[in-house]
């Protein structure tokens, strides 16, 4: 896997977490969902357009990835249109997408984007990045969950089956995490003692694949040599090749928008090594596959594609591009964050072997969490389909929408509102602290949803959401256990000292 995987990864629009369930793991409660517009706002008229056929989507995507880049994008037509709710296009357009509508309505702030989440007027059939979808063939002729929309009955089956799986990887989740870890920074050491700078990203995926292999899937990549070596690497290369229309990986221009963005890549390009993926799952895994067919009426090929799904996508996927933005944060800091994380940890925690328990204690390495979760959200976009017409409301008017339109929220424009989120721009580590601080997690929406929401059948939200804000507590939380500084960037760490 060479630096251009990597930032494939990084860039791209995809479901971080995996399966999961709430704060107190239990899905019984739904999402908040809009409250009706309010009938002091103006009736407005949506403003933009999609411009001339072909053209105004050609010169849509040229601007989103090559001209403007994505921030700039949408901020320039929020001044244009003096709303943060408009018509535009987003990619992947002409020349080889022509089943592909390109057309969509932004949702950018923190009261219109909300309507996203809200199942009785949106769907979210096929439309996990826009309306343009990846060959089934990538997961085995499976339309997995994260396709599917909560009005059809194998959803539930498979969010059930997925909530479960997680809750029955408690029993192992804390020990692989602790235990990859311990391997993880005792190689980063022993490469720093012969070099100024290590990259971790290699490593880091080497970890998260084989922890989260074993917790999710059941399959211990130890006892197959291919996997335990290349796992990770074929995760890569399955996650590009999927969604390689739709990001930015700032190669060379245009080579990009010619061999990135005009075209969707075969599957048959990774399809041997996923082959071997599912056989892995199929052999290791044997028992949450049975539990798969037997308690949730799943057949083999289903169970094993989206376990592969959430091992891969989702939670792979998520941590590899959380994860950096998250180290980066803390080991590039300058304002003594580190030392008010490590009293914390001192404080709350000591030497004592972590837990979840353990972790949600710490205040400040929690908010920490929430606050790169704010400024830099795994998921950049947010799509759902209009299931019928409703008014959506912004904060400062109303909006006509007609069943079947595509709405499309840019996260990091979003999470950035600043009728929510005081002086926005700024990363503010005890932003989520204390009773304000909690009241602001209803408008932290990383998880397709409010942090505060509950995944369940019914809805669309990460099942995984508190399973991630957990475990990256405790990935903080060991770091200042083991350490009393780390210095690094978002790929690299070129300074460590020991705890005392």
């Amino acid at each position: 896997m060479n630096s251009s995987s990597v930032a494939m990864i990084k860039s791209m629009s995809i479901s971080p977490g995996m399966p999961s369930s709430s704060s107190s793991f239990s899905s019984s409660q739904s999402l908040s969902t809009p409250s009706p517009p309010s009938t002091s706002l103006p009736l407005r008229t949506i403003p933009g357009s999609y411009g001339w056929p072909l053209l105004g989507p050609i010169s849509d995507r040229l601007d989103y990835f090559w001209f403007q880049g994505p921030e700039t994008f949408f901020k320039k037509r929020i001044e244009k249109h003096k709303s943060t709710v408009f018509r535009t296009n987003m990619p992947p357009t002409w020349p080889f997408f022509l089943g592909v509508n390109p057309n969509v309505i932004a949702v950018l702030d923190c009261k219109s984007f909300s309507h996203l989440f809200d199942m009785e007027v949106v769907e979210k059939k096929n439309t996990l990045i826009g309306d343009f979808m990846p060959s089934v063939k990538f997961t085995g002729d499976t339309r997995v969950c994260a396709y599917l929309d909560t009005s059809e009955p194998l959803h539930a089956q498979v969010k059930n089956f997925a909530i479960d799986i997680l809750k029955r990887s408690s029993k192992v989740w804390v020990t692989e995490l602790l235990s990859n870890l311990d391997i993880l920074f005792d190689t980063i050491e022993t490469k720093l003692s012969q070099s100024d700078s290590v990259s971790y990203l290699f490593p880091l995926q080497k970890c998260l694949f084989d922890f989260l292999s074993k917790s999710i899937t059941g399959a211990d990549p130890k006892m197959d040599p291919h996997i335990a070596e290349s796992g990770h690497t074929i995760l890569d290369r399955w996650l590009a090749l999927q969604i390689l229309p739709t990001v930015s990986i700032r190669v060379l221009q245009p080579l990009e928008e010619i061999f990135l963005h005009s075209f969707a890549y075969p599957s048959f390009l990774i399809g041997g090594d996923y082959k071997k993926l599912y056989k892995f799952v199929e052999k290791e895994g044997k028992e949450m596959v049975e539990r798969g067919q037997t308690e949730y009426g799943l057949s083999k090929e289903e169970t094993i594609h989206n376990l592969l799904f959430v091992l891969g996508f989702n939670a792979f996927g998520g941590f590899s591009v959380f994860l950096p933005s998250l180290i980066n944060t803390i080991a590039s800091d300058k304002t003594g964050l580190q030392q008010k994380l490590r009293n914390e940890v001192k404080e709350k925690v000591g030497s004592s072997r972590l837990s979840f328990d353990s972790v949600k204690s710490l205040e400040l390495v929690q908010s920490v969490v929430y606050e790169t979760l704010r400024l830099n959200p795994p998921v950049p976009l947010q799509y759902a389909r209009a299931r019928r017409d409703f008014q959506l409301s912004s904060h400062d008017s109303v909006f006509e929408i007609k069943k079947g339109e595509l709405l499309c929220g840019y996260q990091p424009q979003v999470m950035r509102d600043p009728k929510v989120f005081d002086d926005p721009e700024t990363f503010k580590a005890e932003r989520f602290t204390g009773e304000k601080g909690s009241d602001l997690l209803s408008y932290l929406y990383w998880s397709n949803g409010p942090q505060t929401g509950s995944p369940a059948e019914f809805n669309k939200q990460c099942a995984g959401k508190d399973y991630v804000t957990l475990t990256a507590s405790m990935i903080v939380a060991y770091v200042f256990q083991r350490y009393e500084s780390i210095t690094g960037t978002s790929s690299s760490i070129t300074a460590v000292e020991k705890a005392k």
